[in-house]
């Protein structure tokens, strides 16, 4: 299966959503802005709910994107044929109000691009099988 990238451009600044199938899981990386980067692991399955690691960012304070992922992740989860887990690193130096309100409507934007991809995609992998 091949895997899949997804990128959106608006006020002054481009996220990119790439995709790693495994499987019939995904590892999607988020990223964008002037400083791509690690800043939250986010994971998920059909069944269970979000669970998030935020790192440190500066000042004592952690970083915030995983409030992009769980655009995303409430967008996909119905479809996910596996688990899920999504780093996100966007930083756009000085940024202003009209880049964070645009980089949700981006974030949704590129949710229903991996949606609509999820939708039309055949996970049809074999199930492991356990020792008995």
């Amino acid at each position: 299966m091949t895997d899949k990238f997804f990128q959106i451009t608006a006020a002054n600044f481009t996220m990119t959503l790439e995709v790693k199938i495994i499987s019939k899981d995904l590892l999607v990386t988020l990223t964008g802005g002037h400083t791509p980067h690690i800043g939250t692991v986010t994971t998920v399955t059909k069944e269970t709910t979000c669970q998030t690691i935020r790192f440190p960012s500066h000042d004592g304070r952690f970083h915030k994107d995983d409030a992009l992922t769980e655009i995303i992740l409430r967008m996909i989860q119905p479809d996910l044929p596996g688990s899920c887990t999504i780093t996100a690193g966007v930083h756009v130096n000085g940024i202003s109000q009209e880049q964070i309100e645009a980089s949700f409507t981006m974030a949704e934007k590129l949710g229903e691009k991996l949606r609509n991809w999820l939708q039309e995609t055949s996970f049809d992998v074999a199930d492991p099988i356990y020792k008995k």
